[in-house]
């Protein structure tokens, strides 16, 4: 199936704790659905001293949230996706609010 976000995207989170925040897709994690959004869903972690890290402490991270509570942005609000075969046969993406094509994919012919 395929994704409506790729890595670099600016995103939209659209559900949880940080509804309405904006960001970019530093990673996704195919297996899970997941996205790692930069400045979402930040947690601490408790690190134990070891000799990569003597100092130990709490480290600060962003965590995965499911990539269906996230969505593109476009003029500053959410859009859904939908896929387009141009006539050279290549696969856009096309963002439904406005028409605007997102990103051109990798290696598709139809």
């Amino acid at each position: 199936m395929p994704r409506h976000i790729k890595k670099g995207d600016s995103v939209i989170v659209t559900a949880g704790n940080d509804k309405g925040t904006v960001g970019e897709v530093i990673r996704i994690i195919t297996e899970k659905d997941r996205v790692v959004v930069k400045g979402v869903n930040i947690r601490a972690r408790h690190m134990k001293p070891t000799q990569a890290n003597p100092q130990g402490g709490i480290i600060r991270s962003e965590m995965p949230i499911h990539k269906s509570n996230v969505s593109p942005v476009v003029d500053g609000k959410p859009s859904r996706v939908r896929f387009e075969t141009k006539k050279d046969g290549s696969k856009v993406r096309v963002a439904v609010r406005d028409g605007s094509e997102l990103h051109k994919l990798r290696g598709s012919k139809a």
